[in-house]
């Protein structure tokens, strides 16, 4: 195994219940963070965060809270969308960031900060494109910019809606492009702001 332990923290139980018997090795906390409540201080080597902290409201406060956690030289592995390549406003995220941004914010929390970026080969940006111009037929109909003016709270049922359509579009014209792709398809890149996601590489 690459590690001894493994600690995983989400905030829905039933998910975490149905994960205990697949993974007995692993230890499944339920909490709703920040704070990392109940974990020790200076205890792991290594935190992994993916698509998380655009979801987070005081998200300095989690990031103090990762570190607090990590053990003097840990690491943090981040992940969270890029601003500049998304297609339309997300209601169920509290912000997105910029490279700088984000570069930024955990620069006032971590003494070594690097922010990369991940990116695909043509195939991704092929699904890319299409996405795009699929996801633009139908914000073209947002003459008055709905989607940043209204509360977020009134845009996640639209959102939901809208979303499920935009798959199905992409499903039926698709020609087999989304079964192509996997995990080999993605890499990372040194300039985050020209990436699909920002990748933080931060040293405690």
């Amino acid at each position: 195994p690459l590690c001894q332990s493994y600690t995983a923290v989400d905030k829905i139980g039933p998910v975490l219940e149905k994960l205990r018997p697949k993974f007995p090795q692993v230890e499944f906390v339920q909490m709703t963070l920040p704070p990392l409540q109940g974990l020790e201080n200076d205890h792991f080597d290594c935190v992994v965060s993916f698509q998380v902290i655009e979801h987070i409201m005081d998200d300095l406060h989690y990031l103090k809270e990762i570190h607090r956690v990590l053990k003097p030289g840990g690491v943090a592995l981040i992940t969270t969308p890029n601003i500049k390549k998304t297609l339309t406003r997300n209601p169920w995220h509290i912000r997105e960031y910029q490279a700088q941004q984000l570069h930024d914010l955990a620069s006032g929390v971590f003494e070594n900060v690097q922010v990369k970026g991940i990116t695909g080969n043509q195939k991704v940006m092929d699904y890319y494109d299409q996405n795009k111009t699929s996801v633009e037929k139908i914000t073209r109909f947002d003459l008055l910019d709905l989607q940043h003016r209204l509360p977020s709270w009134l845009l996640k049922i639209p959102y939901d809606l809208l979303n499920r359509i935009n798959r199905r579009r992409l499903q039926k014209g698709d020609q087999g492009l989304v079964s192509t792709i996997s995990h080999a398809d993605y890499y990372m890149v040194d300039r985050g702001d020209e990436a699909l996601d920002l990748f933080a590489i931060l040293t405690k």
